[in-house]
């Protein structure tokens, strides 16, 4: 076994458990984990200790020598006194240039609302997994759904873990603390019926192109509302998604899109470029009528009648107007992009294809979310391998 011995001041690096002896207790258990320890003196009117900790001893000893070097010149981060609030609040505002606006709020709310009322006095280095599981009991006994407290960890999770980099904990507490079973959602989508219905509920509406690109390509909300003129190309039927509408501070604009895999050029079907033609022909009949109040900085593709932004609540909204005057059940604007998905898997449209149409990050998430549809292209397969052996009646 490696020595463990180095020089003074420069802590110690051994295999967790392996015998290590602790004054007045059994030895640590063997993980197989190296653990590098540094003695930071007295803090706070006690000793304090950074310990580290990694698959190899090479991989611990460069975690040590960052922290030792971090030390001789004044930059190493230490817990201190630091409560989690404190420390969540931070990790929230470091985050303020990666998250997009709407992931910010969100996590901002789940933080000030659920993890600060909690466990925000706990020091940071102090907290466990019993506080953490008990913070996500108390949330589902308040009546929180099981996924709203799985989006609560998910967040501390993700604070903790950087608090972990940072070498301000030795173990991510909340990684530890299991959280609650959630069940998968079933999506819905509308049938190929429904979707011929609805097709037919909007030919000659000034919004038609938006829902056929909804429909037909799959895009989010904010995905259509963010296209611009210059992100399609009718003649070879490709559009570009690059932007996202979004509300910030009150006010709609364009951000990046989901995620990195979010941003992707897509084919576009030959009912999707006729209605934007015509969509555009429409539009530059609205600004000449608009005149000086044509407001569309952007060129934005959907608008209004004077060019501003299409706020995303009120599309729903009149979306759920024609559904309802057509006679078809409800549906959410974002279901059609679900119905995108199904509609493309029953024509035999390749998984991996649909992936990249909607741009998910994974493969598998697509197959989770459409995995109702399954079942009928796993008899598809089955007819189809009879045709092939020459068993079709």
């Amino acid at each position: 076994m490696p020595s463990s011995r180095r020089g003074r001041n420069e802590g110690s690096i051994f295999l967790r458990g392996a015998g290590r002896k602790r004054a007045g207790k059994p030895p640590l258990p063997g993980d197989g984990r190296w653990v590098g320890q540094m003695d930071l003196g007295i803090v706070d009117g006690h000793r304090r200790y950074r310990t580290v900790y990694g698959k190899t001893r090479d991989e611990v000893a460069k975690q040590l020598t960052k922290l030792l070097g971090q030390r001789d010149d004044g930059t190493m981060p230490t817990a201190g006194r630091q409560t989690v609030a404190d420390y969540v609040t931070a990790w929230l505002q470091g985050k303020k240039n990666n998250l997009r606006p709407s992931t910010r709020r969100s996590y901002g709310w789940l933080i000030t609302k659920h993890v600060v009322p909690e466990i925000g006095a706990v020091r940071l280095e102090k907290l466990q997994p019993a506080d953490v599981r008990r913070m996500l009991q108390h949330r589902l006994d308040a009546g929180l759904s099981p996924r709203s407290v799985h989006h609560i960890r998910a967040v501390l999770r993700a604070a903790l873990s950087q608090a972990v980099k940072d070498g301000l904990i030795p173990r991510n507490v909340a990684k530890l603390a299991e959280g609650p079973t959630v069940e998968e959602t079933q999506v819905t989508s509308l049938s190929p019926a429904e979707a011929a219905r609805f097709l037919d509920a909007v030919r000659g509406n000034r919004l038609e192109a938006l829902y056929r690109v909804a429909l037909a390509v799959g895009l989010r909300r904010g995905e259509a509302l963010g296209l611009r003129w210059a992100d399609i190309d009718l003649e070879s039927r490709q559009l570009r998604v690059v932007n996202a509408l979004q509300r910030v501070n009150g006010k709609l604009v364009l951000v990046p899109p989901k995620t990195k895999r979010s941003r992707r050029t897509v084919s576009l079907p030959e009912v999707v470029v006729s209605a934007l033609r015509e969509h555009r022909r429409r539009q530059l009949e609205e600004q000449l009528l608009a005149g000086a109040r044509w407001s569309n900085q952007d060129e934005l593709v959907f608008t209004t009648t004077i060019g501003t932004p299409l706020d995303g609540d009120s599309v729903t909204k009149a979306f759920s107007v024609i559904l309802e005057k057509a006679g078809i059940r409800h549906v959410r604007f974002h279901d059609l992009r679900h119905s995108c998905a199904s509609l493309l898997l029953a024509q035999g449209v390749p998984m991996r294809v649909v992936m990249e149409v909607l741009g998910h990050s994974t493969i598998t998430l697509t197959m989770n979310t459409y995995s109702h549809v399954m079942p009928s292209l796993l008899s598809d397969a089955a007819d189809a391998m009879d045709r092939a052996l020459g068993q079709s009646n």
